[in-house]
């Protein structure tokens, strides 16, 4: 949380410094110039820039959440980049005008005294809104880089309030900051941080496909650097590195921290050349002897100047003097304040007397118009979805008093008029591709099911649990076409990658039961340290099945069963297989004792490989092995939970890992059709893990679990861990539907 704090921090503080200052010396002025009356005025464009802003922020949170995914990563690397483009001339303005900005100020208040009351409201409106705004776009961004969004307001709100602290010390006179300096450096830290937010825009608009290369990383350090850990965040959080990085990541975030920070750098040498050849402007100060300057330097301070005696100023005039009593605050901020001429009231024109406004009827106004505006453009962006007509189902008929929708998200009400429960599908008829679905939508039930309806043909189609399925008459919707879809996979799509899977598991039983034989073999023979060699290569032939475990049935328990729940634990008569000859192995136990387990092995695998042909394996279970083979890594082998003292933990996750790679490719030609870009995301997760499960073998040997340091371990769970969620989607894609 922390992490994502500092920039938006740094950002409100800045920000908020900058705004405050123009506030400051806004105030300061008129309090000056006898014109306390016209500072309602000042605050009413304050607060209208305020309830922008919030607005803005507002805006842009509800609209991305009604995108589709690759539209939020594409509206969201947009911003991002524009949110850069902001705070660098945010930079270099300050750069340039740090030193001069009270002057300027000052000069506009005075243009806008005498013009009248809309003028003032309007120049402190502009000057607090371009602030404001930037630091709304600049949060988002961060908040959404985050994924979260307390680090970054909470960040923010400390930024912001102690830059109201700041300015209003300085209004006081109580502080001395050079604000040249503070501008510099904060400037610098900005320019690094803004090129991790254009880092990660230009990633957010490679995954909404709008830029290329999303697949081609330029470094992938996944495998080496711990993401979790606190430096992980740190740097994540604050300069938004991460472990793997594109090439056009790599190449905006260098390019930009390159040609941004050398001119950035040359204006600050440029004007420091400048400011040492030209005199030091002479001090100023009020009549009452009370003065707020600024040195060369630009720096704000408060009390009396430590220096050498001088010559009292020139008084100012008359009419520019605040009444004795209460001498007003004046701020500065730069040499040009202290040279600026001095103001004078400006005289009030006699007018008629007119019917007052409320005090609070523009202040009011001023934020309830862009809050209004910001919900309408809300609503119109995420409407909430259309309560459509109710749409009745039966085994006899579907989707009666069905109309075409308006484009949208639409929610229709599903009633069930018949006798039977069903399953119902809004479908593309010429596609069979499901829009949304419900599954056991019972007799006389009414059940909401919600759908973003584009330009395109669209049914409904029912299955009642007993009889056929009903499609109802297609309508056609106007527009472009945009709403996602589902195709629906059959048992016949199944039917070629599980005939292939079969062949596999197959030819790998047939390998067993050799693998097998002869570890009985070296058993009975007495040749243990051979045995040890011969019992892995066997135990990871088995583990590369792992989709095929529940068609196994009673054999996977006899072959590779774990002692947990047993009686007698490991030296239960129950705790055959792999396992047992692992424990009696690497425990010491002599040949004799593990020679009728070796041979039973031997026997189960034989019986294995003969019934397999006849066993029922369910097509629909392959989609649903993708990730589950790997659940069971990161649950048993990674824990060392099923480790019975060989330490080859790692070397059964491996073989896990090549049976996933070789269901996947089974499936390939389903998932390509259906999503495209899941494929290249999984191979790039298994390329990490393989290559921190490579990094733990050693010749024949491999790592024990429990010898990993921390790091590594933790490198090797969070690629297990990323690998699972990117497959996660794999069983949906692939469900079978009787919608097909």
């Amino acid at each position: 949380m922390w992490g994502d704090a500092f920039p938006s921090f740094l950002i409100g503080l800045r920000e908020g410094l900058e705004a405050g200052l123009i506030v400051s010396v806004l105030v300061a002025t008129l309090v000056r110039t006898g014109a306390r009356s016209r500072l309602p005025q000042v605050w009413t464009g304050v607060l209208a820039a305020i309830g922008l802003s919030m607005s803005f922020g507002a805006v842009l949170t509800f609209t991305a959440a009604s995108l589709s995914t690759t539209a939020q990563e594409a509206f969201g690397g947009t911003l991002s980049i524009v949110a850069v483009a902001f705070v660098t001339a945010m930079v270099f303005w300050m750069r340039r005008s740090a030193r001069g900005l009270a002057g300027e100020i000052k000069e506009k208040v005075t243009e806008a005294l005498a013009m009248g009351a809309g003028v003032l409201v309007l120049t402190s409106f502009l000057a607090v809104g371009r602030e404001g705004l930037e630091t709304a776009l600049f949060l988002w961004t961060t908040a959404r880089a985050a994924n979260e969004s307390a680090g970054p307001l909470t960040g923010a709100g400390i930024g912001l309030v102690l830059a109201g602290a700041l300015c209003w010390g300085l209004y006081r006179r109580v502080l001395r900051i050079n604000l040249t300096r503070f501008f510099t450096a904060t400037g610098v830290v900005l320019i690094v941080i803004a090129a991790g937010v254009l880092g990660y825009g230009l990633r957010d608009l490679q995954e909404g496909t709008v830029l290329p290369g999303g697949t081609t990383y330029a470094f992938d350090l996944s495998g080496s650097v711990d993401a979790g850990a606190w430096y992980s965040t740190l740097l994540q959080g604050v300069l938004n590195l991460t472990p793997a990085m594109t090439w056009l990541q790599v190449a905006g975030y260098v390019g930009y921290l390159a040609v941004v920070m050398t001119l950035f750098v040359r204006g600050l040498r440029e004007q420091a050349g400048a400011g040492a050849g030209a005199p030091a402007p002479a001090p100023a100060g009020d009549g009452a002897g009370q003065r707020v300057g600024s040195g060369a330097d630009g720096a704000v301070a408060g009390g009396k100047r430590a220096a050498a005696p001088r010559a009292a100023p020139p008084a100012d005039p008359p009419s520019a003097r605040p009444p004795a009593a209460e001498p007003p605050p004046t701020l500065t901020t730069a040499p040009t304040l202290t040279t600026a001429p001095t103001l004078t009231t400006a005289p009030t024109p006699t007018t008629a007397p007119t019917r007052r406004r409320p005090a609070w009827l523009i202040p009011v106004a001023v934020v309830a118009v862009p809050a209004l505006l910001a919900g309408l453009v809300v609503a119109l962006a995420d409407p909430e979805p259309v309560a459509g007509e109710t749409v009745a189902v039966s085994e006899t008929a579907c989707g009666q008093g069905f109309t075409a929708p308006e484009p949208g998200r639409q929610d229709f009400l599903m009633h069930n008029t018949g006798n039977q429960t069903s399953e119902v599908y809004l479908i593309d008829p010429s596609s069979n591709a499901v829009y949304g679905e419900i599954e056991g939508l019972a007799p006389g039930t009414t059940r909401d099911l919600v759908a973003t309806v584009a330009g395109g043909t669209y049914a409904w189609r029912c299955v009642p649990a007993d009889g056929k399925a009903v499609t109802s008459k297609a309508v056609r919707v106007g527009g472009a076409a945009g709403a996602h879809a589902v195709v629906p996979v059959s048992e016949r799509d199944l039917a070629a990658p599980l005939k292939a899977y079969r062949a596999y598991v197959d030819r790998g039983l047939a390998t067993l039961v050799t693998q097998t034989g002869k570890l009985s073999d070296d058993i009975r023979a007495g040749h243990l340290g051979t045995a040890r060699a011969d019992w892995l290569t066997a135990h990871r032939t088995y583990a590369s099945l792992g989709a095929a475990y529940g068609t196994f049935e009673d054999f996977d328990q006899k072959i590779d069963g774990r002692p947990d729940g047993l009686p007698g634990g490991v030296h239960d008569k129950d705790f055959t297989g792999f396992l047992r000859i692992e424990y009696g192995l690497w425990h010491g136990e002599p040949a004799a004792g593990l020679k009728g387990v070796a041979q039973q092995l031997a026997a189960d695998s034989a019986g294995l490989r003969k019934a397999f042909p006849h066993q029922d394996f369910d097509s629909s279970d392959l989609p649903l092995r993708a990730h589950e083979i790997l659940e069971n890594t990161l649950q048993f082998e990674l824990t060392g939970d099923t480790d019975q003292g060989s330490g080859t933990g790692l070397a059964t996750a491996d073989a896990n890992l090549a049976g996933t790679r070789e269901l996947l490719s089974v499936l390939k030609p389903l998932l390509t059709t259906r999503a495209p870009r899941l494929l290249p995301t999984v191979d790039a997760d298994i390329a990490r893990l393989q290559k921190l499960l490579d990094s733990a073998h050693h010749g024949t040997g491999w790592t024990p679990v429990d010898r990993l340091d921390h790091a590594a371990k933790a490198r090797l769970d969070g690629a297990t861990g990323q690998l699972l969620e990117d497959l996660s989607p794999v069983p949906d894609l692939l469900e079978v539907r009787k919608s097909a």
